[in-house]
């Protein structure tokens, strides 16, 4: 049972980007930019304007995890259609994957053993609950077993298409679920990347990175690559794999010499550089899997500010902006977009946390 965050909200479903902001005439950094400082007033831009919201000298962290084609269709027995989101690599081995109904809905009657027929004469074989493998029925995350020729990933880049949720309209190209910074590494050619679009670094385009340049901000990489988003109320987050390079470690000492400030553009950031840091809030480069959950009882060591997408109530996304932030500041930024109107979720507007180094202390 994971802890509850402080911020409590309501979001009507009316506010929920259904579509890219592509398919409503805008630029991905068009979308709104609500930058949230602990002192002064809250300042209500596009995301263009990100640049100038930071100062010489800052580092902005960005992962370059791309997107998974990883929704496959299939039937389970008696020809009961089913949606496989294969969320990833499980840390012992085999893969972790979520069975939906073809309407979105959670799959609730799967038991160990049963096998998924899919695309292309693969078959997927339910091994155990995931991630306790004591459970043998209802899990909503499973220990699968997909023998594929060649690997996974090829297969779901034939068979695959982008995971998506009941509050989107339409079905858009993988490319609308990838970033500017998604791209597969030539060292890493065959690596599961995210089931789910690390959709904080969305908006970021090619005029963004100029104005960044130009304004003296610095621009490092991380990788984290990220399973289905859909946690229950009960589910704390799950281990993610991550990689963070000694250039980016050298960045982030370099900016904090100079009293620069780190900001991460999601919580899949944040969670790699917490990772690595240590108790005294040096970074170290790092490869591997991370259980790491912020919160109440481990604050932000190293990231300083945080470029975020809106999360919805009762997440554990709430608890990891409280612990950069405080609990002020996430309060005070949520009632903001909440009565100004800001678009949830992937393809919506985005906020820019901004505490000074003692607010998270002071909460």
């Amino acid at each position: 049972m994971r802890a509850a965050a402080a911020t409590v909200f309501a979001v009507a479903p009316e506010l929920s980007a259904v579509e890219p902001p592509e398919a409503r005439g805008l630029a991905r950094d068009e979308v709104r930019l609500l930058v949230a400082r602990e002192r002064g007033p809250l300042w209500h831009a596009r995301f263009r304007d990100l640049p100038q919201a930071l100062h010489r000298g800052d580092l902005v962290v960005v992962n370059t995890s791309h997107t998974e084609p990883a929704a496959v269709d299939g039937h389970r027995s008696g020809g009961r259609a089913v949606t496989v989101h294969v969320s990833g690599p499980a840390p012992d081995g085999g893969l972790v994957v979520e069975l939906r109904t073809p309407d979105g809905r959670r799959v609730r009657d799967a038991v160990a053993g049963e096998s998924v027929r899919l695309p292309q004469g693969v078959n997927a074989t339910l091994l155990a609950g995931h991630p306790d493998p004591r459970v043998e029925a209802g899990s909503r995350l499973w220990r699968a077993r997909i023998p594929v020729a060649g690997g996974v990933p090829a297969w779901l880049a034939v068979v695959g298409r982008p995971i998506r949720y009941s509050y989107l309209r339409g079905h858009w190209p993988l490319e609308a679920y990838r970033t500017l910074f998604a791209a597969p590494r030539p060292e890493h050619p065959t690596e599961f990347g995210s089931a789910e679009m690390p959709s904080a670094g969305r908006p970021f385009t090619p005029a963004v990175l100029d104005g960044l340049r130009a304004r003296g901000v610095g621009v490092a990489e991380i990788t984290l690559h990220t399973g289905v988003s859909s946690l229950e109320a009960d589910e704390v987050p799950l281990p993610e794999r991550y990689r963070v390079p000694a250039a980016t470690v050298e960045a982030v000492e370099a900016t904090r010499a100079v009293g620069g400030r780190v900001v991460a553009v999601g919580t899949t950031v944040t969670r790699a550089l917490e990772t690595v840091a240590d108790a005294a809030g040096r970074v170290h480069a790092g490869t591997g899997w991370t259980d790491l959950v912020l919160g109440p009882d481990r604050p932000a060591r190293v990231v300083d500010g945080l470029v975020t997408g809106w999360h919805e109530p009762d997440t554990s996304h709430l608890l990891l902006l409280e612990a950069v932030a405080g609990v002020r500041l996430v309060r005070r930024a949520y009632a903001a977009a909440v009565d100004g109107g800001y678009r949830w979720h992937e393809f919506g507007d985005s906020c820019l946390l901004l505490p000074s180094r003692t607010a998270r202390r002071a909460d």
